[in-house]
């Protein structure tokens, strides 16, 4: 039960993370909504087999990734869901658009970045916590710690910002652009997750 749950998030990771980049391609932004709120099921699933697996030495960095999971599902799971229930249904006035509509950059955006800053430090935890036994084990482990810098650009880059700098005036191709890039650096992760899950 334990692998064949891990196997599933990682599957679930890989096909919201491509989809995610399809959606932002062909700017459909109803899809791209609807599997950022799938894509925390699959991650939870997938730290918590990590989680599961690893040595008494290494608990405590795991069980700071699985809560960090935890923390980042919340934030991004109310983002979305919020995007496709009341930013869709309702009508806004001006100031309740600024604040949660996604592509005003105001606050529903914000804590979309710092759920996936949350979301960086829980791979980077988690990664720590992997002990690699092959190469897949050893991709997997850099990827998820190298993504821990993504923290800082997700936490600390609202505060200046420059975000709403950069979209004013502008297309938010250059945004989309960045998340594409996003989706590219991820998807391995997902990938090399249930290659591990598989051949444990």
């Amino acid at each position: 039960m334990n692998k064949m749950i891990s196997k599933a998030g990682s599957a679930i990771v890989t096909v919201t993370v491509f989809l995610f980049a399809l959606f932002l391609i062909i700017d459909f932004s109803m899809g791209s909504y609807f599997v950022c709120l799938i894509l925390p099921i699959g991650f939870i699933m997938m730290t918590a087999g990590l989680h599961n697996e690893c040595e008494d030495d290494r608990k405590v960095a795991a069980n700071i990734g699985l809560i960090l999971a935890a923390v980042y599902g919340t934030f991004i799971m109310l983002v979305y869901f919020s995007q496709l229930t009341t930013v869709k249904n309702e009508v806004l006035n001006e100031q309740a658009a600024n604040l949660l509509e996604f592509g005003r950059l105001g606050l529903i955006f914000n804590y979309d970045l710092l759920g996936y800053g949350v979301m960086a430090l829980s791979t980077f935890f988690t990664g720590l916590s992997i002990k690699p036994g092959n190469k897949t084990d050893k991709w997997l482990r850099a990827l998820m710690m190298i993504h821990g810098v993504f923290y800082f650009c997700c936490t600390f880059m609202p505060m200046t910002g420059v975000f709403t700098r950069m979209s004013s005036g502008g297309s938010g191709i250059g945004g989309r652009a960045a998340l594409v890039a996003w989706c590219v650096y991820f998807l391995p992760v997902g990938i090399l997750s249930f290659l591990h899950f598989r051949n444990e």
